[in-house]
């Protein structure tokens, strides 16, 4: 030993020299470090500048997109809209209705008019079709055309909804319905529930949030990430809305993966950087550069992760799909970017004063879990009993899933009291069941006959309206199906249609565009699914160079998401818990759950997978014990592991107390599958299998070595 030099004094020495020696994302935080005004000053401006554009977001973001882009009822609602008036899908349907009066008294007469001058006023209509009548004399319908594409149309309902129920008079209602209508209560109902389920959530999660991190200065933190998360990304989507539809879902999402992540990431670096900066010595310069090299790095390889689940989404022809997960993509890319930047330069900029106002029981030393290491340490000794029941509980509460059975939304998410769904349920009374659900036909003129009698001929057909003709030579022929438009029996009506009309002749309508919707979805959910397993698995294998624990923890994934929908099937298809909850159920749950609910489940669960696994690995590459990398893994994260599945469940069972039904569904499933994600599958039978498997789960063969690049997660 160096003469005047104490043990503590060599190892921090020791461990500076060592911290120098850092990889690229070592580098960047050392950098961050270094420059910290120059990062803080270029995170402002470009906060600033895209907050600037973020206000807008709310109204530029469109209320459609439900569709299956390049289908044959998208092609019928082109073709309908730009020949026949625009009395296509995005009509504007308005049903008048007296129980009191007929619609021959001079009360629904001068309504009638009044509802037409309305429509007409609006440059968004193009033309405005006279009243058809109910044969119970007492119900009319006036369509308007729509002058603009869907997104305009639902804005249009939007605006013109107040004015149209104004007209009514005396006994005499108004009432807004058909897809815009419908869509236009349907976003507006979950907006409320998004409102009311944040107001909700955010007491229970800074309180989470608090606790977990020890100190209010600390806590902070997370909500730096999530604020610049969500400001940029807002901004960013409002000015792609100057060249394409962005469903207002994109928003809504943006925020609960920037809290999320937000969450998750802060707490990994700032529980890393506690470690490095009290307990190993290090100033904060070189306890930053340490932290992003390892916990850094993780996050890093976590980002990705996320990007790639959830890019998959990208593959359904949807408008909404594809703007939803591109909101949340932008999102993720903002938090992964400042945690990689900004977050280290505020931790350089703290040092010790990271753990300023702490609670009382958090002391300045380096934060390790006992009770973590408690638990790996039985869980080693006992895996052979805590392995196989958690992979039982999960596989019984899967079981439920091989009946699942998907659908559009019906009209029932909607809010028995909103206008679209009172007009739908009267159209349904003095029309008929098919209604609302009216298939349009379009064809040749010189096919209106065959049409029409291949429409009549129909068993599924309740009646067929006399053929219109249009420019371009066309003629449109609309057919009113005999059973509910949400049903499988409408579907079916579809379908032979289809393949009983002349060559050519197309079905459109809203109902033909959900069930196209719903057939893309069930196409393209099994290649989403397998394109999110495939390129999860390769970047944990890029990650860790262990092929093994890398198909495991991808595998086991597919475990806790089978139990999420498993427990999804017989609460929100088999109603149980309806009362409860407050909903009514549908029969069936809404068909872009597995696709969509599938890619944000496992995005979240990767997350916690490379927290624990990168932890483990670098216990593995420091003493190649399996034992030390299973309860080191654990001991490094099993408390963020915890605290962020908390904030997480908080957040979405939120969303199971309030609102219609599709955000019920989002915040039970989610909810449960981050619930038995945490608990089960990574605190728990991950590291099961990590025991059980042993030096075999890190084994990595010659070939493959030579093949993948060198990472590493320790020093």
């Amino acid at each position: 030993m160096t003469p005047g030099l104490g043990t503590r004094t060599v190892a921090a020495m020791t461990t500076t020299a060592t911290s120098m020696r850092v990889g690229p994302v070592g580098r960047l935080g050392r950098f961050a470090a270094d420059h910290v005004r120059a990062v803080g000053v270029a995170w402002a401006v470009a906060a600033v500048a895209l907050a600037a554009f973020a206000p807008k977001v709310e109204t530029a973001l469109s209320g459609a997109g439900w569709q299956a882009n390049g289908s044959e009822s998208v092609r019928a609602r082109t073709l309908i809209q730009q020949n026949f008036g625009g009395l296509s899908s995005s009509a504007l349907t308005v049903v008048v209705h007296s129980p009191a009066v007929p619609a021959s008294s001079p009360e629904f007469r001068q309504t009638l008019a009044r509802v037409a001058r309305v429509l007409a006023a609006d440059r968004r209509v193009a033309s405005v079709q006279p009243p058809r009548l109910a044969p119970e004399g007492h119900t009319a319908v006036v369509m308007a055309g729509a002058a603009g594409g869907t997104t305009e149309m639902v804005a249009a309902a939007e605006s013109l909804e107040p004015s149209l129920k104004a007209a009514g008079a005396g006994s005499v209602a108004v009432s807004l319905t058909g897809s815009s209508g419908m869509w236009n209560d349907f976003n507006s109902a979950n907006r409320r529930a998004m409102m009311k389920s944040e107001f909700l959530s955010w007491p229970v999660t800074m309180a989470i949030i608090v606790l977990a991190f020890g100190s209010l200065v600390a806590a902070g933190l997370p909500l730096l990430l999530t604020i610049l998360g969500l400001v940029s990304s807002a901004g960013l989507l409002a000015l792609l809305t100057h060249g394409f539809d962005i469903s207002i879902w994109a928003m809504n999402f943006a925020l609960m993966f920037s809290l999320a992540l937000g969450v998750d990431y802060a707490l990994f670096v700032v529980h890393r950087f506690r470690g490095a900066l009290f307990g190993s010595g290090l100033d904060a310069r070189d306890a930053v550069a340490l932290t992003m090299d390892t916990a850094g790095k993780a996050v890093l390889f976590s980002g990705l992760t996320v990007l790639v689940s959830l890019s998959a989404v990208m593959l359904v022809p949807s408008p909404a799909f594809r703007s939803t997960a591109l909101g949340i993509i932008l999102s993720v890319a903002f938090v992964l970017a400042a945690t990689l930047t900004l977050l280290p330069a505020v931790l350089a900029k703290l040092g010790p004063r990271v753990n300023a106002l702490r609670l009382p029981w958090i002391r300045n030393r380096a934060q390790r879990s006992t009770r973590s290491a408690r638990w790996g340490e039985r869980l080693w000794r006992q895996a052979h009993i805590f392995g196989p029941a958690a992979t039982l509980l999960l596989i019984v509460l899967a079981l439920p899933l091989f009946g699942l059975r998907t659908g559009m939304p019906s009209i029932k998410v909607v809010p028995g009291h909103d206008s679209s769904r009172v007009g739908y349920a009267q159209l349904q009374r003095s029309f008929g069941a098919g209604a609302p659900g009216t298939l349009q036909v379009v064809a040749a003129r010189s096919q209106a006959a065959a049409a029409t009698a291949a429409a009549r001929r129909d068993p599924g057909v309740a009646r067929v309206l006399e053929p219109e003709s249009g420019t371009g030579g066309l003629t449109l022929v609309q057919a009113v199906p005999s059973a509910d438009p949400s049903s499988r029996a409408a579907g079916a009506t579809i379908d032979r249609l289809r393949a009983a009309l002349p060559a050519g002749a197309l079905v459109g309508g809203a109902a033909a565009e959900n069930h196209d919707l719903e057939h893309s979805l069930q196409s393209k959910t099994p290649l989403v699914i397998a394109a999110v397993l495939a390129l999860g698995f390769l970047l944990l294998l890029l990650a860790l160079r262990a092929p093994v624990i890398s198909g495991l923890a991808v595998v086991t994934n597919l475990l806790a998401t089978g139990a999420a929908f498993g427990i999804g099937r017989l609460i929100f298809q088999d109603g149980h818990g309806a009362g409860l909850l407050g909903f009514e159920s549908q029969g069936f749950m809404d068909a872009w759950a597995p696709v969509f609910f599938f890619a944000m489940i496992f995005a979240m669960s990767m997350d916690y997978t490379v927290f624990l696994l990168a932890s483990a690995k670098e216990h593995w590459d420091r003493s190649h014990d399996p034992r030390a990398a299973m309860v080191g893994g654990l001991t490094d994260s099993g408390r963020v592991i915890f605290a962020a599945s908390g904030v997480m469940v908080a957040v979405f069972f939120t969303f199971a107390l309030s609102g219609p039904l599709p955000p019920k569904e989002m915040g039970v499933i989610l909810g449960i599958a981050v619930l038995l994600d945490a608990m089960l599958v990574r605190l728990v039978l991950l590291p099961a299998l990590l025991r059980v498997f042993g030096r075999h789960a890190w084994a990595l063969p010659r070939w493959l070595d030579r093949l993948l690049p060198s990472v590493r997660f320790g020093h």
